[in-house]
């Protein structure tokens, strides 16, 4: 089994994990898992949405995102990812919910 992620102060160390995950690890399993999707992008979307609890975007303030998202909410996106690349975390579950976030109405911004 994998390593646990890197911890939050680590910043260089979770981006290159998250670029590790979402464009290689995640999609080379997709196939063979039949995932709804294959793309990196799409692999982020999820993993963001789930880690910020909501479309990333609104939460957000920069591109791209895994640079401008706090480390917190990196950290818990590379860990669910890893948990998907393990098989305990339901990826087809976390694309519908991704997806059910992105119909609902825009949340006003504050301020």
């Amino acid at each position: 089994m994998k390593a646990d992620p890197p911890a939050p102060d680590d910043r260089n160390a979770l981006e290159r994990e998250w670029l590790a995950l979402t464009r290689e690890t995640l999609p080379a399993l997709a196939a063979a898992r039949r995932w709804p999707v294959s793309a990196d992008h799409c692999f982020q979307r999820i993993l963001l949405d789930h880690a910020v609890g909501g479309r990333w975007y609104d939460h957000v303030p920069g591109r791209p995102a895994y640079r401008h998202i706090d480390a917190a909410a990196l950290a818990r996106a590379v860990a669910l990812g890893t948990a998907v690349a393990a098989g305990v975390a339901d990826l087809h579950a976390l694309n519908a919910r991704s997806l059910a976030w992105r119909r609902a109405p825009a949340a006003p911004r504050p301020g």
